[in-house]
């Protein structure tokens, strides 16, 4: 049975570079969605995120934009946006479980609201033609509140519900309640791709055996954390490429290129690259120390010699 592979955003990390870089030295991703625009109560969506979702900056094959809004006025303003640039689908995030998003009533800290969500859906429906896929957690503070939102969902022409299985105060923590994404799977018509802790190609293989008639599953951290991985799942193969560090390496040093290109001075680029590898690391040997290498890194050739000190323990 075939399936597709979807690549969840992570805030600060899967921007356009990211995204590019994974594709072209990995691939197995199928649909990529771009990190959430969030307007933050001003009709104006900032050059960040311009940038972002230019078709000109973007060589995947499929990129669907996300919001963060909980107002129908500035989903609209998104979806008209997002349509002048070619793109036909809009996804929701309901999903966020961060406290400063959900405090505000954004993210799954909205998922308990059944009634303002509907009236979002049907003005939505009514004034655009933009498709809606939804990215959601089965609550904050109560795995059945999603139970209560999937029947009013039923009236909305929804294009997919993607659900990671934790409430939101869980953050990442914890264990994934698959009891009650079962339930989700029984009680909606809509199509649902299950995201969460798909993190090897063991964990994909137990959770496709466990619900055999899901057609979507969504990578979130796993992509950042082992850019191998959905090509792995693709090819049923439990271990890394023999060669994986040569692999890795052309690909890091074009990420590196990336960002040294799009970054003022080189303290930013070697932040922003030691953030990545707080991910990386977790394909060596001994993560903890490897990350520490990198932590080390002051300067730019400090920061280069570490990443050769890594591939070359990799390697021995």
């Amino acid at each position: 049975m075939s399936f597709k592979l979807l690549a969840t955003p992570l805030q600060g990390f899967t921007d356009f570079r990211f995204r590019n870089a994974v594709d072209k030295f990995f691939g197995g991703v199928d649909t990529y969605f771009a990190p959430y625009v969030h307007l933050q109560g001003q009709m104006e969506i900032k050059n960040s995120y311009k940038r972002d979702l230019s078709p000109l900056n973007n060589d995947v094959k499929q990129l669907i934009p996300q919001v963060m809004t909980n107002s129908a006025e500035e989903f609209l303003f998104v979806a008209h946006y997002v349509q002048t640039l070619g793109y036909t689908e809009l996804n929701w995030n309901l999903g966020c479980p961060y406290p400063m998003v959900t405090k505000r009533g954004l993210g799954s800290g909205l998922l308990k609201e059944t009634a303002q969500i509907d009236r979002l859906l049907k003005r939505v429906s009514d004034e655009s033609d933009i498709n809606i896929s939804l990215k959601m957690r089965l609550g904050y503070e109560d795995s059945h509140e999603i139970l209560n939102l999937l029947p009013i969902l039923e009236k909305h022409r929804i294009k997919s519900i993607i659900i990671h299985p934790r409430i939101g105060k869980q953050l990442y923590k914890g264990e994934v309640n698959l009891d009650i994404f079962h339930r989700c799977v029984e009680n909606t018509s809509h199509a649902v791709c299950y995201n969460g802790d798909i993190q090897s190609v063991t964990q994909f293989r137990e959770l496709k055996q466990r619900f055999p008639d899901i057609h979507e599953w969504a990578i979130g951290r796993g992509v950042v954390s082992n850019p191998f991985l959905a090509e792995m799942i693709k090819t049923d193969s439990e271990h890394l490429p023999h060669n994986w560090m040569d692999q890795f390496s052309d690909f890091h040093d074009a990420l590196f290129q990336y960002y040294d290109e799009a970054l003022s001075g080189p303290k930013h680029i070697v932040l922003k690259m030691q953030s990545f590898w707080a991910y990386f690391s977790s394909l060596f040997e001994n993560p903890h120390k490897t990350y520490k290498i990198i932590k080390k890194a002051k300067s730019i050739s400090s920061y280069h010699e570490a990443v050769r000190t890594n591939l070359a323990r990799a390697r021995n």
